[in-house]
Order: structure tokens, then C-alpha cells, then sequence
């Protein structure tokens, strides 16, 4: 089912002071960053070998990221798995039990599909899986 971590999503107040550090002093290569308004996050994504990290900066205190970190302060969000098919993924999923917050796929950052493990069903974490766009 799972191919390969695609990302870390780490939440931040701030993408213009965040970004730096990772592409700068960490070296990574920034692969841009977009708007998903449906989740009310800006993303800035940077590649680090075969994975990525997802720089997440709340767009209105609305958003899950701002209530995210409020509550827990900046930090690491959510692990981000890639899977080939998301449907046949989220479908034996709930066959097995677990709980998603999202039965259906929706538009990620960069042209994915994505759907949310609930934290209950995966040991506190939030899971996310993602289809890559093609």
C-alpha cells in the first residue's frame, strides 16, 4: 500500500522567516510554494533526497495548522506517505478499522491527492496519505 514517506509537514507562523534555515543553512533545494485555500495553508516544499519537507504557514485562524499551533506550538504537523492508488488505500483502511478523517481523496499542495489518517487510528500521529498527480 505504502511506497515511500513523501513528506513531513512541519507547521510554522511564518514562511518568510521559516524558510531560510531549511534551504539555506540546511542546504535543501526549495521546490516552491503555493496556496491550498481549501486547507487555508501556504506551503513551501523542499526536497531532501527522495523526500520532502512541507513547510506549512496558516493562511487564517481558521485553519487546522493555526489551531495546530496554538495548541502545540510550531513543529512537526503530520508524515505524509505516498501510495499508488488512494482509494484502494483508504478503503482498506476502514475495512481494517481505522478511523479517516477524510473517506474521500481531495486536492493536496502540487497537483496530489490526498486523505488523512485520523491520530486515534495511528498512535497519536497524523497520517497523511498522497498520490502524487501525473
Amino acid at each position: 500500500m505504502l511506497t515511500k514517506i513523501n513528506h513531513i509537514g512541519i507547521a510554522v507562523k511564518s514562511l518568510e522567516a521559516s524558510l531560510p534555515f531549511y534551504r539555506d543553512n540546511l542546504g535543501m533545494v526549495f521546490l516552491g510554494s503555493e496556496e491550498v485555500a481549501e486547507q487555508k495553508v501556504t506551503v513551501a516544499m523542499l526536497q531532501i533526497g527522495e523526500s520532502k519537507i512541507e513547510l506549512l504557514e496558516p493562511t487564517s485562524e481558521e485553519s487546522p495548522v493555526a489551531k495546530f499551533i496554538e495548541k502545540s506550538g510550531p513543529g512537526i504537523h503530520h508524515l505524509a506517505y505516498e501510495v499508488e492508488n488512494i482509494e484502494a488505500s483508504i478503503a482498506k483502511l476502514l475495512a481494517e478499522g481505522a478511523r479517516m478523517i477524510d473517506e474521500k481523496p481531495r486536492s493536496g499542495a502540487h497537483g496530489t491527492r490526498i486523505a488523512f489518517v485520523h491520530p486515534k487510528s495511528s498512535g497519536g500521529v497524523l497520517t497523511e496519505l498522497c498520490q502524487p498527480g501525473h
